[in-house]
């Protein structure tokens, strides 16, 4: 679990070391096991005011896609460089106008072992027409948990983070400097190699 100071200091290498034309802003830098997802907001097309819903769409479409062609050289460098220092795989993503994508992102393969009440439901989604495999259906319900339990997740994730602070004040902490020197200092003296 990577604590809220390393997501910071992932935040502020990504957001001084990305060129300045390449997002408008910086709205997100996710990291797990496997992945540091990337995120920033881009201009959303100009249209005239009369626009219809289909053609705001389409170009917002049209710019994100403009957007993934002509910064793909930029991002490739950075992701080295970051796949290199952080030893996980950069993918990235943009939001305009509302919209969302994401690009090059991992999907990570998870084991699971599930009890027939569990398989039956992951069966129902797929006999539904919802899902075409087992691992597919899986990954919807982890969405629909995602989307109706982000607050919660939010609160579980704060409290990890308080539990690791703890561990590392722990007995099993490094020791404070002068408890090694009284410790030396018993017994004679220590011995120099």
């Amino acid at each position: 679990m990577i604590t809220n100071e390393q997501r910071e200091k992932l935040r502020g290498w990504f957001a001084g070391r990305l060129p300045e034309d390449v997002y408008a802003s910086l709205l997100d830098v996710t990291v797990d096991r496997e992945e540091i997802t990337v995120v920033g907001r881009i201009p959303e097309p100009h249209l005239a005011g009369d626009a219809s819903a289909a053609e705001k769409e389409a170009a917002v479409e049209g710019r994100i896609q403009e957007f993934r062609e002509r910064t793909r050289d930029d991002r490739i460098a950075v992701a080295r460089e970051a796949e290199s220092r952080f030893g996980k795989k950069v993918s990235w993503g943009v939001e305009c106008d509302g919209t969302r994508a994401l690009f090059t992102h991992v999907a990570a393969p998870v084991m699971t072992r599930l009890r027939q009440p569990e398989r039956q439901v992951l069966d129902t989604l797929i006999a539904g027409g919802v899902a075409r495999s087992r691992s597919e259906a899986l990954a919807w319900c982890v969405r629909l948990v995602q989307r109706h339990a982000d607050d919660w997740l939010s609160d579980l994730r704060d409290s990890l983070e308080q539990v690791q602070r703890v561990r590392a004040q722990g007995p099993d902490a490094a020791p404070q400097q002068s408890e090694e020197t009284e410790s030396s200092d018993e017994g004679g003296g220590a011995q120099s190699d």
